[in-house]
């Protein structure tokens, strides 16, 4: 293998890691996701400029309001799960560049002063932490499903009214539950996914 990271690590990470529709009666702790965060705020993001946000989905009541805005095959999962967390892009992302690039700050005005652009450069770079999050749940030991079928517009004016964070994505996290996992569907050959020009 070419590959630095331990074979064991590799299968944690990616190999047997599946997206789990059930979980463990078990607490996911506000250290655990501590952990997740340090863990993965080191991966890169455009000019560092970091606009994931994360709300974890604790209490009952938080739960409930997320619910309702959940498709009809989300509803169960995501209420019973240990842990959920509405994944956001914070729009106003550029405000805290100059702490994050310190080297140039300029960048938050020179390039991120239109709306329009902070939108489309933060969702991406938001949507790219989203992943490294997955993973960071992973490396936790951890499982995460991670759902797309939910009312943005309902959840964005749930949790986040003042217009200033838009949700991405939405992520149960626990321990595997029984019959967490469905079976692995195939992937793409790498000559499939790759082109050398």
């Amino acid at each position: 293998m070419t590959l630095a990271l331990d074979p064991t690590a590799q299968d944690l990470l990616f190999r047997e890691a599946h997206t789990a529709y059930t979980f463990a009666d078990e607490p996911v702790t506000d250290e655990q996701m501590r952990a997740v965060y340090e863990l993965v705020k080191y991966a890169p993001t455009a000019f560092n400029q970091s606009p994931l946000r994360v709300t974890l989905v604790r209490s009952p009541e938080a739960r409930e309001r997320l619910v309702r805005h959940m498709s009809e095959g989300n509803r169960p999962k995501t209420s019973t799960a240990p842990l959920t967390a509405v994944l956001s892009v914070d729009l106003h992302f550029h405000e805290r560049l100059p702490e994050l690039l310190p080297h140039a700050p300029h960048i938050k005005d020179a390039v991120f002063s239109e709306a329009e652009t902070r939108e489309l450069h933060g969702s991406f770079n938001a949507a790219l932490q989203a992943g490294y999050f997955i993973l960071g749940i992973r490396a936790a030991g951890l499982a995460a499903g991670p759902m797309s079928g939910f009312d943005r517009d309902g959840v964005d004016k749930e949790f986040f009214g003042d217009g200033r964070q838009k949700t991405l994505l939405v992520v149960n996290i626990g321990k595997p539950g029984e019959e967490a996992y469905r079976p692995r569907s195939p992937r793409l050959a790498f000559e499939d996914a790759f082109t050398t020009v």
